[in-house]
């Protein structure tokens, strides 16, 4: 699988009309059972991070947080990291605080999500009430600022929509792919039937140009390319501007395309349709009268 390059930090001599843009959040999810007999999926969307935590934190504006875990050998793992994520990813792992996003804070960042993980990996062994056979992928979406970043374990993805165009934000970590087989081996593992804790960060900063996020579990990328869902989206947002709705569609059309798994997809739309380039067919078509 092909990765397209992702941005840095911007420096001082970026253009101030990226500089100038604050993405306006809203999102919208949607899930199914699909054709499993039990559903194993779960998600979290927190369009506004600072106000759901309180005066405690202190983060860049917008802040938000989203997260698709997909389980396996069982619901147990999946919904304990749900139900869970506000102390793993933020109070147990001492999230760095700070008004401004800038190389150290995204650094900070990072070591703190890895902590984050790794917590969750062993609270995940020690609490009893979660089956031994049960485990879950877990693909989360920072935005602070104009910052995207997308830390990932496991076979969910992310992909950013620019002007149109699909950006995978994430890699799918199978090992059928060489890349993620290089990955493994070099952080001491190897190929087997178990897993690792250890995430993979891709991270962009966000411009006008950039018109949403999907989030979504393997059920959806099995039976569909990044682009054909971006496509997909885009399409509905120009009709009527609900990611709910988009998330829905996103489903509904995995499902005719008979995939096997359950179905999580979160949408995350970063600007209001007004501030879209008008598509050539739909742009008014004036005539001159001589």
């Amino acid at each position: 699988m092909d990765i397209k390059p992702v941005d840095r930090i911007p420096d001082a001599a970026l253009e101030s009309s990226i500089l100038e843009f604050v993405p306006s959040i809203r999102s919208g999810s949607f899930a199914d059972i699909g054709s499993r007999r039990y559903m194993e999926d779960e998600h979290i969307r927190i369009d506004d991070l600072a106000s759901h935590l309180g005066s405690v934190f202190e983060f860049p504006k917008p802040s938000a947080f989203y997260g698709v875990f997909d389980g396996h050998g069982g619901p147990e793992a999946a919904a304990y990291i749900k139900k869970n994520a506000i102390s793993l990813f933020f109070e147990n792992a001492n999230f760095p605080q700070t008004s401004e996003v800038d190389d150290v804070f995204v650094e900070e960042v990072e070591n703190s999500l890895r902590k984050s993980f790794l917590l969750a990996d062993v609270a995940l062994a020690e609490d009893g009430s979660v089956s031994s056979s049960s485990w879950t992928t877990a693909l989360t979406a920072l935005i602070f600022g104009r910052l995207l970043l997308v830390a990932n374990v496991g076979d969910c993805r992310a992909v950013l929509c620019r002007k149109g165009e699909a950006i995978d934000m994430s890699q799918d970590h199978k090992p059928i792919y060489p890349s993620e087989r290089m990955r493994v081996e070099e952080l001491g593992g190897y190929i087997d039937d178990g897993y690792l804790n250890e995430p993979e960060f891709r991270q962009v900063v966000l411009t006008e140009d950039d018109e949403f996020l999907i989030i979504g579990c393997d059920g959806i990328w099995d039976v569909m390319s990044s682009q054909q869902a971006v496509s997909l989206v885009r399409r509905g947002l120009r009709r009527h501007d609900d990611p709910e709705h988009c998330a829905r569609d996103l489903v509904k059309e995995a499902s005719r395309l008979n995939t096997f798994d359950n179905l999580t997809v979160v949408v995350v739309c970063f600007s209001s349709l007004d501030h879209w380039e008008p598509s050539p067919s739909r742009q008014r078509r004036l005539r001159c009268r001589m």
